[in-house]
């Protein structure tokens, strides 16, 4: 029975999740190729919050999950950006996607939609600030080829790069999303997916909201349901209205739609391997705090 419940839901998450890794997995060749890394430490880089707010208005645009943005926010480190912006990126992109917002509006309330999108701007931002001043091992940069060091237009290989054609940058392009990326990451994001998948064909949502989870003991559900089970903003919408009508407050349901799509055990893995468990652990500390906070503050309203 569980066996055919995980391998169910392994590929419902994967038919969820395959369409925004290509879309991010192209986004990031995209960057790889056409931006430069100066500019990305130009305006990524540093401890300023110039960058964060750079990172947090592209998340904004990005029309991909958490699991679109992983590629995205790892290219951006490959490239030397610091890690406040990083980290506005992975929370900002999964929850403001225009069919999220949408779906939301439609099903919770314009109310939901709207506290949600400009909650979840602050949380990119405040994120985005306190990771500019922790230390981080390593920058994540990878350096120029030895034939190439410089950056400077007048270097004779980096004019030779910049004049490639069309079909040698798509070449690269598609090199870089789809082969480089899913060596960097396609174990953790597999293992995340197996994980989620597992989880969710353990436990008894419905059973539990229904005789144990009615009033406060419902936002600590919200939050380790949203940090246990993985799913995008637009798909969690459906869940939380449903859990919502089975008794659970529209504060809880809120803490779970901000706490569920970014933190995929995907972001969970990458973010470990990437920074290291110390900064993941602030990370998820902070979304925890700040999830149940938001929560709170929607049920006063």
């Amino acid at each position: 029975m569980f066996l055919s419940k995980f391998g169910a839901s392994f590929l419902h998450y994967l038919a969820v999740t395959v369409p925004a890794l290509f879309v991010g997995f192209i986004l990031s060749g995209v960057i790889h190729e056409f931006v430069p890394d100066e500019w990305i430490e130009k305006h990524l880089g540093g401890r300023g919050m110039k960058g964060v707010f750079w990172s947090t208005l592209a998340g904004t645009l990005a029309p991909v999950c958490c699991w679109g943005a992983l590629p995205i926010a790892v290219s951006f480190r490959r490239k030397g950006a610091s890690l406040g912006p990083i980290l506005a990126v992975l929370i900002v992109t999964p929850a403001t996607s225009v069919n999220a917002l949408v779906v939301t509006a439609g099903i919770l309330g314009v109310k939901f939609a709207a506290f949600l999108f400009f909650t979840v701007i602050l949380m990119g931002l405040a994120a985005g600030f306190i990771g500019n001043r922790i230390p981080v091992r390593g920058s994540g940069k990878i350096s120029a080829p030895a034939e190439c060091s410089c950056g400077e237009k007048k270097c004779s290989h980096c004019a030779a790069k910049a004049q490639r054609g069309f079909l040698s940058r798509m070449k690269s392009i598609l090199k870089y999303a789809f082969i480089d990326m899913p060596k960097d990451i396609g174990k953790e994001i597999f293992l995340g997916l197996g994980l989620a998948a597992a989880v969710e064909s353990l436990m008894p949502v419905g059973y539990l909201v229904k005789t144990y989870l009615k009033g406060p003991a419902g936002y600590v559900f919200a939050l380790v349901f949203g940090l246990s089970v993985y799913f995008c903003a637009t798909m969690g919408v459906p869940v939380v209205d449903a859990l919502i009508r089975r008794g659970l407050s529209a504060g809880a349901g809120f803490t779970l739609l901000l706490a569920g799509p970014i933190t995929s055990y995907g972001t969970i893995l990458v973010l470990r391997k990437e920074f290291g468990t110390k900064i993941l652990m602030i990370y998820l500390a902070f979304i925890c705090a700040a999830s149940l906070l938001a929560g709170y503050v929607f049920s006063l309203m």
